[in-house]
């Protein structure tokens, strides 16, 4: 076959656009004709091999072109890999190679002829696949071509379209998106940095991009790019391809496209066919989501068992059609070889449905049998993706890993990895990681999983974790979050990493412990983190406010509203698991100091004060005059766990749950509703007068609020927040007695607000920020101990001392108490945790 079917590549109109620069510039059909041409010329007589060096750029996909005009084979090698340029110039022996040298283009030619091409081939592509072992594909002209044309059928491409290419020009997904567009006389925007770049998706539509096409990591992407919120009237598809999509996910993305009358299509393939061999119907996208569809325009599938005969129902994938390879090749003679095969055996387990659709169901050589259960390990992924998780899972006869992103608990992964693949849970180990390696194409790198360690040496900040969560186990695949941190435990690592790193990193909450314990101490962004200075600003205010007549007021308000941040940031996955024992953990590190001190009020009084002490005299139950309650001030421990006992209450509820777990944000929305109703007309009907203040009703939408903080992921939220915060406390200044005091708090909480939405770290110098830490970890015991001074220690010296150094030393005091205490706690919790009381990495799952 000659390479005249690579002829459609420059065809077209002229003038037609055919590239669109990353900075906007635009490359017609001519212009990109006429430096292939020229490469062309450059690369002389007699057929060659070509290096490619595959950079995202005009120059190297015109050379491509180039050389396929000239009727030469092509090798697309990674940008920037030396290594593997190397290894392939040794291997095959290319006459050409055109890379990158010193920031310019270099092409170097090799005069000696160094074994014959078979004249069909076109392009070697290399493939590792996930099992590390390096080969190269070799595809005739005629297959690419042909791909091209069923791939610009399958998906309907026009004229009228715009590609943006975000995956890299060796993978075989990313230049079937450059051919089947030039194929169909369409345009690619060479995207610069892919979807992470800043501003993706609105430069992306105001440069007429008509679709998206890339793997399932790219609608990660596209969600923290804010796509759900981007006006894109042009947007005529996405698809994606390079590995199975959650199934959630792509009724979501299906849904969204749908709404805006455009198409989603999920594509299965492999380089061994070019690039696509199936493709799923977008009018199935919502309803068949994990099918693969059916063959595109000219091939064909069938199912085949262990002995090769065809299978109706169950078994490995076989392709047959035009743009399958001719074979592979790992030596520069094999590129001599015609086609070595007719059908593509994809090595992928399938499942034909009753209409003929198609479902991978696992890889062939991805399989474990434990136990004489046959478990497939994509499967078991799949499963787990359905339940939320980001994993990876391979393993053998022997047992199963599963390494894991996010904030779960290793051994709550393994269990219920054990429990969706069938197996007994000594069988299977699970490990946190920063982030899943992937190759190149964005798939997996398994080889590289297989190679992890986890450091079992205990280090400042280990001893930290394992002190602040004692008695729970902590390992190194622990995190923040999934040992259900909360907004205490919180502030003392913050101290702690502070101690031992030298800065806070940012998302640290979600780091594995073993991470944290390998950064190297000094570098980071100095400053301190917006809900930290706000919690110390807050306690600070408060103590004022009881001390002074100043108008100090919000600060109890702003500890609200980082209460429901906090649960938005650690609690949401218990939530949404209806985690019921997760969440009300935290209420015990709460209620101890709480029922000491009313304790000692007890001794005090010669009476126990029933209505603190069963968490609900903010009700209007009991008088401090008469000793049936503790001071006013212990409001905010009784609407702490009256609210969290809520949340768990409705935890339990499925309707719940699914709302928090498929969008938490709206999940917000609807308890500020009904939390602004309760404060409406709720907290008058419970009849208390000016006692209403101490209640939920009263204060539960300021928790609502920040439940809304910690949700609102794009822009356009954080603004929705803010625009609802604007209407709000407004309302309430004006319920509130309409007089400057709650004017001012609310006026207060507003700008509060707006921080934690849009400035996440404040600047700030370093004795500030040393004074900031220490208050804002200790700011519970602070709040629980700093009225015992000025009432109790220092009760006879009101008369002594003048007013101002007695409100002075009280406020300064109070504060440096709680300072005192929270040390000493920290100091008896490290003992205790050093003392073993707890098994050392047990909460890296191993063994059960």
């Amino acid at each position: 076959m000659s390479f005249a079917a690579l002829a459609s590549f420059l065809s077209g109109s002229p003038e037609a656009v055919a590239l669109v620069l990353g900075d906007g510039r635009q490359v017609s059909r001519a212009a990109l004709a006429e430096r292939a041409t020229g490469f062309a010329r450059r690369l002389g007589a007699g057929r060659k091999l070509v290096a490619l060096e595959a950079v995202t750029c005009a120059e190297s996909i015109a050379a491509l072109l180039g050389a396929w005009s000239a009727g030469h084979a092509v090798a697309l090698l990674p940008p920037g890999d030396s290594a593997a340029m190397e290894r392939f110039r040794r291997d095959f022996a290319p006459e050409a190679v055109f890379a990158l040298a010193g920031g310019r283009w270099r092409l170097t030619l090799d005069g000696r002829g160094a074994g014959p091409l078979h004249p069909d081939l076109a392009l070697l592509m290399l493939t590792s696949g996930s099992t590390g072992h390096g080969k190269a594909v070799r595809l005739s002209a005629a297959a690419v071509a042909a791909n091209a044309a069923q791939i610009a059928e399958v998906l309907e491409i026009t004229a009228a379209d715009r590609a943006a290419l975000v995956l890299p020009l060796q993978y075989s997904f990313g230049l079937s998106v450059v051919t089947s567009h030039l194929a169909a006389g369409a345009s690619v925007w060479l995207a610069e940095g892919g979807i992470r770049a800043e501003g993706f998706l609105d430069r992306a539509a105001a440069l007429g991009v008509t679709n998206i096409q890339t793997v399932p990591m790219g609608y990660d992407l596209l969600d923290r790019a804010g796509f759900a919120d981007v006006a894109w009237p042009g947007l005529r598809f996405l698809a994606v391809a390079g590995g199975g999509l959650a199934p959630a996910v792509q009724r979501r993305f299906a849904e969204a496209m749908a709404a805006r009358g455009g198409r989603f299509h999920a594509m299965y393939g492999q380089t061994e066919a070019v690039a696509r061999i199936a493709c799923l119907p977008a009018e199935m996208a919502v309803t068949r989501a994990g099918c693969i569809g059916f063959a595109v325009p000219g091939g064909h599938l069938t199912l085949r068992d262990e002995s090769g005969r065809e299978e109706a129902e169950e078994g490995e994938l076989e392709y047959r059609g035009p743009n399958v390879m001719m074979g592979y090749a790992s030596a520069r003679s094999d590129l001599a070889l015609g086609s070595t095969l007719c059908a593509l055996a994809t090595g992928d387990v399938a499942r034909r449905e009753a209409d003929g659709v198609y479902r991978i169901v696992g890889r062939k050589r991805r399989m474990s049998k434990i136990a004489g259960v046959r478990i497939g390990h994509d499967a078991v992924e799949a499963a787990l993706a359905e339940r939320g998780l980001r994993v990876a899972v391979f393993g053998g006869d022997q047992g199963l890993r599963v390494a894991y992103e996010g904030a779960e608990r290793a051994s709550d992964v393994a269990d219920l990895a054990a429990q969706v693949a069938g197996v007994m849970r000594r069988h299977v180990d699970a490990f946190a990681v920063e982030a899943l390696p992937r190759l190149a194409s964005g798939k997996v790198d398994y080889p590289a999983l297989g190679r992890v360690a986890v450091p079992e040496a205990e280090t400042g900040v280990t001893a930290a974790f394992r002190a602040c969560f004692h008695p729970l186990p902590v390992g190194p695949g622990d995190t923040f979050t999934g040992l259900a941190g909360d907004s205490l435990r919180h502030v003392e690592l913050v101290l702690a990493l502070e101690k031992a790193l030298g800065h806070v990193p940012e998302g640290w909450e979600e780091m594995p412990v073993a991470a944290l314990a390998r950064m190297e101490k000094g570098a980071g962004k100095q400053g301190v983190a917006t809900e930290i200075a706000v919690r110390a600003g807050a306690i600070v205010a408060v103590v004022v406010t009881h001390e002074t007549l100043w108008p100090v007021y919000g600060g109890a308000a702003a500890m609200v509203v980082l209460v429901g941040l906090m649960w938005a940031r650690f609690q949401r996955a218990a939530i949404a698991a209806g985690d019921w024992a997760a969440l009300i953990r935290p209420m015990g590190r709460v209620l101890l100091p709480y029922y000491l001190i009313l304790t000692g009020y007890s001794v005090a009084w010669g009476q126990v004060p029933w209505g603190s002490a069963l968490l609900v005299s903010n009700f209007g139950i009991g008088d401090p005059v008469t000793h049936d309650r503790l001071p006013f001030l212990y409001w905010f421990v009784e609407v702490w766990v009256q609210m969290l006992l809520l949340l768990a209450g409705l935890a339990l509820l499925p309707g719940v749950r699914r709302v928090v777990r498929e969008n938490p944000f709206r999940a917000g929305l609807y308890a500020l509703a009904g939390a602004m109703a309760l404060r409406l007309w709720g907290a008058d009907l419970l009849g208390l007068g000016g006692r209403k203040l101490f209640t939920l009703p009263w204060v539960a939408y300021l928790a609502c609020f920040g439940w809304l903080i910690g949700c609102a992921d794009t822009r356009r939220r954080k603004w929705i927040v803010l625009g609802l915060a604007a209407v709000v406390m407004p309302l309430v200044a004006w319920l509130g007695g309409n007089w400057y005091g709650a004017w001012l708090k609310y006026g207060c909480i507003f700008g509060v607000l707006a921080l934690l939405l849009f400035v996440p770290r404040l600047s700030c110098p370093d004795w500030l920020r040393g004074a900031i830490l220490p208050v804002a970890a200790s700011s519970y015991l602070i709040y629980l101990t700093h009225r015992l001074l000025p009432e109790v220690v220092m009760a006879g010296w009101a008369d002594v001392l003048p007013g101002w150094a007695f409100s002075a030393l009280s406020i300064v005091g109070g504060i440096a108490l709680g300072i005192g205490l929270t040390a000493g706690q920290r100091k008896v919790a490290a003992w205790w945790a050093a003392r073993g009381a707890m098994r050392p990495g047990q909460g890296l799952a191993g063994t059960a």
